[in-house]
Order: structure tokens, then C-alpha cells, then sequence
């Protein structure tokens, strides 16, 4: 069979999924931005990371808020215990503290870093569901191309057994010829069964992504062939260097350290309390107090500069970190580019000549067989490979696709 002739006998398969016997969609089959659409909205990851981002929200108030006012009361000389109305000395006011000027600012600016970490946190899980969704979505298309294959391959050794079964009764060949077809039908035969048995766990992952029953009832339309692209290796480590949230996150800590080291500094500054209260002693006319108290934090900083010292520390460690991360994406982007263009020569071997040599192959074989020129273990060994073939270029085109999918979330491209 020649190339052309090959290329309609696939193109069924690579135009569309084969749907599942027995689920219903009510809406249809889905597509693969539909099921990252469902993922995005219902996974509970999300919905926890996204919890914890309003919660860090919530932290900044809390950062800003100013510190509560303090009542006082104070009885003195009660002739006996909590005998409050023959008290012959009372003070009764109120007190509150006034930080210095900057501290309550920049506690909140230090919480909103800390929320910007949550944030990215956000993009982090999402990119990871996208690629984890991507895969999954490939896999059951995957999965369903081989099922295609595996139902196509029995029928063609129910064929060669409908043929030993002539040419044994016809006398052409011996009864064991016969044997082996059978053999050969039943082994075809389970695999199409195990075929059947892995899509129902490619659907329960994606089902799980999705977070839906592993068990509901799922169809998708899709397909493992992807437009083949030249990619360009140094863009994709610019935009990796620019997309990652994980940079994004270190540097937010980074600047969160400097904050810290600032508010430490600025710890040397005294705050003040202000206390006002009224005086009343026994037989005489009330009088009113006023207090003022300051602190003085600058006269022992040995906390301070060790504060200072440790906010250095983790400034050093995080540019070491980041430089280790810059790399570590730097080598993850060109594991993948490297992954991709040898998906994709194995896509065009097998395209311009292994798929359409096994075919050929294939076809003189049986027509040789046919006029009992060649024996039945030829035939097997001939149908063998061709389906090891098809189902290389199922498992290329579902690498590709893959490692298409591994390269958007190494570049940190969002869903």
C-alpha cells in the first residue's frame, strides 16, 4: 500500500477521538480548552491556594491596625478586699500607644509582600493543572488511538484465521497453521480488551484533574497530531526567564528581607505612650493626671543588628537560590526543546517511511500467502510489525504533544 494510500486509511483517526461506547456527554464532547476550563474553575487545589492568598489579604489589615487603647483603674486602700466603694484612692482613665511615624506602614507593606507570595502561589498550581490536564487530555486521545489500532489488528487476524481455515480445508496448509491463527485471534483479541481497560484509567485521571468522579462519564474530542513549529531555543529561555512565577516569588522575598531590614532599623525609633486619668482621693477634691512614656530601644541594639544581620543572611541566600532556580529552568526548557525535536523526527521517520514500508510489507506478504507461497509465521511476524509501527507513531505524536505541553509550563506560559 502506498503513502497515499496509508494516509487516508489514518487520516480517520488523527481528525477525531473515538468516542466511548455506553457515556453520554450532555453537552457533547469536550475539547481540551474545555476540560482545562473545568479544571481551572473546580479544582480544589486552586480554590485552597486561592484561600490562602485572601487570608494573606486579610493579614494586611491586621499588619496596619493601630494598637488597642488601654482603660485603667486602679483602687487603693479598701478596708477590706474589693470593697470598691469605701476606697479612699481611685484612678480611673485611659492610655494608648503611638508608634513612631513609618512602622505601621511598613508592617503593612511587609504583608503585602507576603500576600504577593500567596498570589503567585495562585499561577503556580494553575500552570501545574494546566500541564497535569495537557497530559492527561493526550493520554486518553492516546488511548483511544490505540484501541483504533488494536480493533483494526483483530480484524485483520480474524481475517488471516478465516484464510487458514479455507486453505486448511482446501488442503493448502497444515491443521497447526490453523492453530497459530487462532492463537494469534485471541491475542489480538485481549488486547483489545486491555486497550478498553486503559482508557478507563486515562479517563479517571483527567476525570480527577477535573475534579470530577473518577468514574463519571467522560467523551473528548481531540487529536495527538500537533502543527509541527520550529522553536527557537533562546526565546524559550527569555520567556521562561520573564513567565516563571517561582522567579517572580523569590524575588517578592527578596524585597520582603530589605522591608525587614528596614522596619529593623527603624525599631531603634522610640515609640510612646500617653496615658490620661483622673485622681480621686478620699476627703479631697478630684485632680487629673497626664503620662507620657518612651521607650529608649537605642540604647542596647544587640537584637537589632542581629535582626539586620539575619535579614542579610537570607538576602544572600535567595540571590543564590534564584541563580540556582534561573539555571535549574534554564536546563528544564532545553530538556524539553530537546525532547520535542526528537518527538518530531521520529514523527517524519515514521511518517515518510517505516508506517508506509510496514504497510507495503504487510500487503505482499498476504497476497503471498494467499498463493500459499509463504507460511503463516511469515504473515504474524508481518502483521506484528505493523502494528508496532502504528502504534509508534501514536506514541510519538502523543510525546510531541506532551512535550508541547511540558514546554508551556517550563516557559511559564499561562492557561
Amino acid at each position: 500500500m502506498r503513502p497515499c494510500r496509508l494516509f487516508m486509511l489514518f487520516l480517520p483517526l488523527f481528525c477525531q477521538s473515538h468516542p466511548l461506547s455506553g457515556q453520554s456527554q450532555g453537552n457533547g464532547p469536550l475539547t481540551l480548552e474545555q476540560c482545562l476550563a473545568i479544571a481551572l474553575g473546580q479544582n480544589p487545589l486552586i480554590g485552597a491556594t486561592d484561600q490562602e492568598h485572601r487570608a494573606a489579604l486579610e493579614r494586611i489589615n491586621q499588619a496596619t491596625a493601630f494598637p488597642n487603647p488601654v482603660f485603667e483603674y486602679n483602687s487603693d486602700l479598701q478596708p477590706q478586699p474589693f470593697n470598691f466603694a469605701r476606697s479612699k484612692e481611685s484612678y480611673i482613665g485611659g492610655a494608648q500607644t503611638f508608634e513612631y511615624p513609618g512602622k505601621r506602614a511598613l508592617r503593612g507593606r511587609i504583608a503585602s509582600q507576603e500576600a504577593g507570595q500567596a498570589a503567585v502561589d495562585i499561577d503556580l498550581v494553575k500552570l501545574d493543572i494546566a500541564f497535569q490536564v495537557k497530559e492527561a487530555f493526550y493520554g486518553m486521545v492516546l488511548a483511544q488511538e490505540l484501541l483504533g489500532y488494536a480493533e483494526l489488528d483483530r480484524e485483520l487476524s480474524r481475517d488471516f484465521l478465516n484464510m487458514a481455515e479455507v486453505k486448511f480445508g482446501a488442503g493448502d496448509i497444515p491443521r497447526v497453521e490453523v492453530t497459530r491463527a487462532r492463537v494469534e485471534a485471541l491475542k489480538a483479541a485481549n488486547a483489545v480488551a486491555v486497550a478498553a481497560s486503559n482508557i478507563s484509567l486515562a479517563r479517571a485521571r483527567l476525570n480527577f484533574w477535573m475534579a470530577r468522579p473518577k468514574t463519571a462519564a467522560l467523551e473528548i474530542t481531540g487529536s495527538l497530531k500537533q502543527p509541527p513549529s520550529e522553536i527557537d531555543l533562546e526565546a524559550l529561555k527569555s520567556e521562561a526567564l520573564r513567565g516563571r512565577p517561582e522567579l517572580t516569588k523569590v524575588g517578592i522575598a527578596v524585597e520582603r528581607e530589605r522591608l525587614l531590614q528596614e522596619q529593623s532599623r527603624l525599631s531603634n525609633k522610640p515609640d510612646f505612650d500617653v496615658a490620661f486619668s483622673q485622681h480621686r482621693l478620699s476627703n479631697e477634691p478630684s485632680t487629673w493626671s497626664f503620662t507620657v512614656s518612651v521607650p529608649l530601644p537605642f540604647l542596647f541594639k544587640q537584637r537589632q543588628r542581629s535582626e539586620i544581620a539575619e535579614a542579610e543572611i537570607n538576602i544572600a541566600a535567595l540571590q543564590r537560590k534564584l541563580e540556582h532556580l534561573k539555571n535549574s529552568i534554564a536546563l528544564e526548557v532545553e530538556e524539553a526543546h530537546t525532547h520535542a525535536e526528537t518527538a518530531l523526527r521520529q514523527i517524519r521517520l515514521l511518517e515518510d517511511e517505516i508506517l508506509p514500508e510496514a504497510e507495503e510489507v504487510y500487503e505482499m506478504f498476504l497476497f503471498s500467502f494467499r498463493e500459499g507461497e509463504i507460511s503463516g509465521i511469515e504473515l504474524i511476524e508481518a502483521r506484528k510489525t505493523l502494528n508496532e509501527a502504528r502504534k509508534s507513531y501514536a506514541g510519538a505524536l502523543f510525546n510531541y504533544a506532551a512535550t508541547l505541553a511540558a514546554l508551556d509550563r517550563a516557559v511559564g506560559r499561562r492557561p
